[in-house]
Formats: C-alpha cells, structure tokens, sequence
C-alpha cells in the first residue's frame, strides 16, 4: 500500500503547482494523510479524491477545526499509525508529541516544516516537511509510506 503524506500545504485554494505535486506523486496513492496547517477546505474536497486523513494545525481555520481532530489513529495493514500536527519549537517536538501515542508504529507529524524519516524509541516518525509553504532550506516535499509486513518512509523533494 502507499500512503502519501502531506503537511503544511498553507494553501487558501488550489494551485497549479499543487495539482502537479498531486499529480506527479500522489494520484496513485491508495490513501493521503495530511498532518495539519491545510488552511482551506478546498484542499480536503481535493484530495478525497483519494482514502483521506488529515488533522488540523495551529494555522487552520476554524472551518477546518471542525472537520478535523486534533490527532488520530489510522490503522493500515496491522500498523497503527499516530497523525498530530505539533506545537511549538522544532527542538523537542518529536519528545512532546510521543505520549500522544502509546503502541503505535509511526508518528506522522508537521508544525515544524523540517523533515524526518527516523527510527526513535522503536517508532517511525516520520514529518514530510512542507509541500507548498514555506521552508527555511528553501526545499518543499513531500512524504510516501510503503506498507507491507514493514512500514518504509521515503521523502521526495520538489
């Protein structure tokens, strides 16, 4: 199975540079989550094009606070994946956001716009970075998960 994994797209509409991100790396996908900061519904009406999950960030309206929660569990293959935006600085907030999620295989997370793809406290975390918004490396990308009897993370800069 692959997972697509997003976050911090900070987008009030749908771009052209959006739909080829989508359409280059995620049209395929068999679900997206989306780790917060989405900023517009139009985004979700977007990507439930596919299986979607997402979670609301500090940035999202409360249009979207509505429709989210906070953080949430998606099971996949007999994996549990934890999904949570984050809050505050990038140092710590992998320490933070761990007892969110007791007996889960991978934290899918944003807030920071750094990316991850590591092994900590037997947990994949694993924060694709900032598809869309901004980012102080200048580097925007995105995540995919392949799911088998494993769970394998891989970033892909655009």
């Amino acid at each position: 199975m692959k997972i697509g994994v997003l976050s911090d797209t900070h987008l009030n509409q749908i771009t052209r540079g959006f739909v080829d991100i989508y359409n280059a790396h995620l049209s395929d996908a068999d679900m997206i989550i989306h780790a917060g900061d989405i900023v517009s519904t139009n985004i979700i009406d977007f990507l439930e094009n596919n299986v979607f999950h997402g979670v609301q960030g500090n940035m999202d309206p409360f249009e979207i606070k509505a429709l989210l929660p906070e953080k949430k569990i998606v099971e996949v293959g007999g994996h549990r994946l934890g999904v949570v935006h984050g809050w505050g600085a990038a140092n710590g907030l992998e320490d933070r956001i761990l007892p969110l999620f007791p007996n889960v295989d991978v934290i899918i997370y944003g807030h920071s716009h750094i990316i991850a793809n590591h092994v900590k406290n037997n947990v994949l975390f694993f924060n694709p970075g900032t598809a869309t918004g901004y980012s102080a490396a200048g580097i925007n990308s995105i995540g995919i998960l392949e799911v088998s009897e494993t769970i394998h993370g891989r970033i892909i800069l655009i």
